[in-house]
Order: C-alpha cells, then structure tokens, then sequence
C-alpha cells in the first residue's frame, strides 16, 4: 500500500469518492458539505486530500481534512458545531488569508473489502504526518462514533464515554483514534445540521417522513420531521478528539 495525494494524483480523484460515504450521501448536503466539493479540495486543499492504493494503483482508502486557524484569538474553544464550523473556519481562513495551524480530519473511508486490515488507522498516522510536513501543530478531528448508527436514541454523552473491561472506549472508531493517542475533549452536540423538505429527505435518504422523530439508516440521531411546516431537521452529535504530534 502507498499513500498519495489529490496534488499528485488528481487521476484518481473520481476512483476515490466512487469507495463511498461516511454514513450516506445526506451528510453532504447541507451547507457545509456542499463546500467541500471535488472542486475545492483540488484548488484548495489538494495536499489534505489523501489516498491510499494498492499494488495494482488503485484506491483502497480515502481520508479528508482541511487546515484551519485553532485556538486563535476568536477560538478559544473547539465548536459545539464540530464538524459544520470546522468546515466554515477553514473556508473563513482561506477568504481572510489567516494562516492555519491545525488540520481538521473531516472523514475517513475505506474500501468495503479492504476492511479489517488496520487501514483506518495508518489513513490517521498519515494525516499527522501531512499536519506536521506542512507546519501545522495540531490533529482534530469531530469523530463521529460508528456504532452510534446502532443506537440513534442514546444520547451521546452516555454513548460516547462508554468503556470496555480493558478500560478502552467501547465504540471502535473512537477506540481507533484512542489507540493512537487521541484524548476525548468534548462533544460537539451540533456537529452536523441539515434540514430539507420531505422531498429532499426522499432524495437524500429514500426516508419517507413522518411527524416527529424518525430514525433512517446511516443515521445517528433523528431527523426531526414536521409535517404542517413541510420540513425535516436533522442534528448529529459528534465528539472532538484530539490527536498529539
């Protein structure tokens, strides 16, 4: 396996994105991830757009991360918005043109038949490895915890600090980022908002709304539906990890 980049290997662009979502396509439409577009990233942030092949030249993993400002004078705090305003901050600190100091992982994919194989977490290493190459001093990341989709009613404050007997995190992916060093700092109960008419969820989701809360698959919380206002809102709860260079 070697890992690349979009900056030199924008041919594999479209064979990256074709590995999948992190938990369906409805999380990239709302505002902040209709910003990180293919487009963007490739003007952008190409060097924070990395993808892992195998022997034969194709993408078996894809990790995501823009570098932002944090802490700076206006962001003493990581966001209760996770991953929405850590999207918003590194496109405020492009039209600003503020340095960044830190990278903000904002997704992690792997190829469904390459799973398993501890991919996640060398997609992770490197990261911190492109954090440090371009002079940032600091790896965020809002996780959003997989096994949550299992349990979209528990509150994630419960979820979240759950451990095993061998006092690790329960969840596996926050255990993946724990395993490397990361420390839990908050949740972020915002981390993701999107809202859209009955027909947007149809289109995003194949969930037919009902009043009230409706669980879908890929979801972690809710989507919470009114009929007589014809919208459906949907809030993820993320947790804010953070990595030591």
């Amino acid at each position: 396996m070697r890992i690349v980049d979009l900056a030199t290997r924008p041919d594999l662009a479209e064979a990256a994105l074709d590995l999948g979502d992190v938990g369906g396509q409805f999380i990239y439409a709302g505002a902040s991830g209709k910003m990180i577009s293919l487009d963007r990233f490739r003007e952008q942030w190409a060097r924070y757009f990395l993808i892992a092949v195998d022997d034969d030249d194709v993408p078996i993993a894809r990790t995501l991360s823009v570098p932002l400002a944090y802490p700076a004078p206006d962001r003493a705090e990581l966001p209760d918005h996770g991953w929405d305003e850590a999207v918003q901050w590194a496109a405020q600190d492009k039209i600003d043109g503020r340095a960044p100091n830190a990278l903000c992982a904002l997704e992690v994919v792997i190829d469904p038949q390459h799973r398993g194989k501890h991919l996640s977490s060398e997609m992770l290493k490197a990261l911190k490895a492109r954090a440090a190459e371009t002079g940032l001093s600091r790896l965020i990341v809002s996780v959003r915890p997989i096994g949550k989709e299992d349990e979209p009613d528990t509150p994630m404050e419960e979820y979240a600090f759950r451990r095993r007997p061998d006092g690790l995190l329960a969840d596996r992916w926050l255990r993946t980022h724990e395993r490397l060093g990361a420390e839990l700092i908050k949740i972020c109960p915002f981390a993701v908002t999107i809202s859209g008419s009955f027909a947007d969820w149809k289109q995003w989701g194949n969930v037919d709304l009902v009043d009230g809360d409706n669980l879908f698959p890929g979801g972690i919380a809710p989507i919470i539906a009114s009929a007589a206002r014809g919208y459906g809102v949907y809030v993820e709860p993320n947790v804010w990890m953070e990595h030591p260079m």
